[in-house]
């Protein structure tokens, strides 16, 4: 995962991935750590939202989701 796509949303760091499956579909993941809390930073972990044809696709899956689910449970 490269940082150009760590980005702020909400007060968390979204920070989706793609991994390469053996089939040759990717993985959309998705790291999000709570920057604004006064408590000691919270991290959450998503592996495998769903599977796409490219990597563009799992990374653009990984970030909507990531603003659903903060705007959803934030």
């Amino acid at each position: 995962m490269q940082d150009k796509h760590i980005h702020q949303y909400n007060g968390y760091a979204v920070q989706p991935s793609a991994h390469r499956l053996p089939d040759g579909c990717f993985s959309s993941n998705l790291l999000l750590e709570r920057t604004n809390s006064a408590q000691a930073e919270t991290s959450y972990r998503f592996y495998s939202l769903d599977y796409f044809a490219t990597e563009e696709q799992a990374l653009e899956h990984s970030t909507r989701w990531a603003r659903h689910w903060v705007d959803t449970r934030g």
